[in-house]
């Protein structure tokens, strides 16, 4: 099984941006499509994006498409999720998490995914 670190977590001031970084060992990275979910507490871990073996392919919920943008870099078995426009609801653990599967009906049912990291704190606040 594929293991998965976040990193890049912290606080940034609402409109700001930052980068978080998730890399994997164990496994062939490029094995795997992978994606980035968020919790807050009391809430259900929401799906935030996914992107497929090769980075050729993505998809966003609509809460955060056209501020975020993920991407992997296969060379380095790590994938990215570039936030900006940062708004205090943004707030979150942001969790990595890998499948060998891409499609919506995978990434939308997160408890079935093969792979998760421990997360990493984003906070939006000034």
């Amino acid at each position: 099984q594929v293991q998965l670190v976040e990193s890049g977590g912290g606080l940034v001031q609402p409109g700001g941006s930052l980068r978080l970084s998730c890399a994997a060992s164990g496994r062939t990275f490029s094995n795997y499509a992978m994606g980035w979910f968020r919790q807050v507490p009391g809430k259900v871990r929401a799906f935030v994006a996914a992107i497929n073996w090769n980075g050729d392919s993505s998809y966003y919920s609509d809460s955060v498409k056209g501020r975020f943008t993920i991407s992997r870099d296969n060379a380095k078995n790590t994938v990215y999720l570039q936030m900006h426009s940062l708004k205090p609801e943004d707030t979150a653990v942001y969790y990595c998490a890998a499948d060998q599967l891409y499609g919506p009906s995978t990434w939308l049912s997160p408890s079935t995914l093969d792979a998760w990291g421990q997360g990493t704190l984003v906070t939006v606040s000034s």
